[in-house]
């Protein structure tokens, strides 16, 4: 389970969350779990019905708010707010990085607490939200002028940064490659990643472990040792494209500006594509290269194979590696 920060001593927030967190969570004395995500929004996620299943057999009350990722609105503030009002507390609420749940925290808050002891608390937290100042500033001046929490303030474009050379979304293989060969070709170039993980996974390195050649650890790094030296790296979700401007708009609505775009996100795996694979992946035979958890389990298979057919699937382009 990732860390988790307090905002207050009511709330705290993390990142995503598996049934097995629920548990570990309702030992640490947390009452209620506020899920900000969306169903689907990755593919290695639990349900929201699922975590509800988790959250009941580990008495907690679990409550689904999914807000879609840079384009949090004033109903969603409006329904954290009021949510946070009916649960019991201390509460937990995550999202994919934290990011989402902090910025409707820090929403909900504007309207009574200054924008600088809101963005002091959420730095302490780990949450660099100072893109949200704008809006902050609106609803602190609104709540001055009228205690109405249920105004409606627009939002705030924020104003774009010195745009980079080259913006690379995606720190995987192939956004790390990129950014590299670029810089060992023109070391002038300001360059930017855009990637919230923390570890780096080298996925070409699983076929290999599934073929028993590599040890799956080899394939795992932090973020951090594998970032190439002169590269930005922005840690932090991508939640859309304005190509009309060339620009990015991450998580909690900053706008990063660029003079060359790299999109290397990687592709999402849906699993659900093939009727019973998503149930049966990783037990009674059935195994993927795909996965970091999945690789070693093909290796098991290779090794008990004595004899009989083997049967190989490949899917129609696009997928992530045709040799694997």
């Amino acid at each position: 389970m990732e860390k988790i920060s307090k905002l207050t001593p009511f709330l705290s927030v993390t990142s995503r969350l598996t049934e097995t967190d629920l548990g570990i969570v309702a030992s640490q004395g947390f009452k209620s779990i506020i899920s900000n995500l969306p169903d689907g929004e990755s593919d290695d996620q639990p349900s929201s019905s699922d975590l509800l299943a988790a959250a009941q057999r580990n008495g907690l009350e679990f409550v689904h708010l999914p807000v879609v990722s840079g384009k949090v609105t004033d109903d969603d503030v409006a329904d954290f707010a009021a949510t946070l009002s009916e649960i019991k507390g201390p509460a937990l609420a995550f999202c994919r990085t934290g990011t989402r749940s902090t910025s409707l925290w820090a929403l909900s808050e504007a309207y009574h607490l200054a924008p600088d002891a809101i963005l002091s608390t959420t730095a302490a937290a780990g949450y660099e939200l100072e893109a949200l100042r704008p809006r902050l500033e609106t609803r602190w001046r609104t709540g001055r002028i009228a205690e109405d929490a249920g105004n409606v303030v627009p939002m705030q474009r924020i104003p774009t940064a010195t745009p980079y050379d080259v913006l690379v979304v995606g720190g995987g293989a192939a956004g790390i490659a990129t950014a590299s060969s670029l810089l060992k070709r023109r070391p002038s170039l300001s360059i930017a990643i855009v990637e919230p993980r923390d570890r780096h996974y080298y996925q070409p390195g699983w076929t290999l472990v599934g073929g028993g050649v590599f040890d799956r650890a080899k394939t795992e790094r932090a973020m951090a040792d594998v970032m190439p030296k002169g590269v930005k790296w922005i840690r932090a979700a991508v939640a859309g494209f304005e190509p009309e401007r060339n620009e990015v708009v991450l998580e909690d609505g900053e706008h990063l500006a660029y003079r060359t775009l790299v999109a290397a996100p990687g592709i999402k795996l849906d699993w659900a594509g093939v009727e019973g694979l998503k149930e049966t992946l990783g037990r009674n035979g059935v195994t993927s290269n795909y996965l970091f958890e999945m690789a070693p389990y093909t290796w098991e298979l290779v090794q008990a194979t004595r004899g009989g057919q083997a049967l190989f699937t490949q899917p129609p382009m696009p997928i992530k590696c045709a040799g694997a």
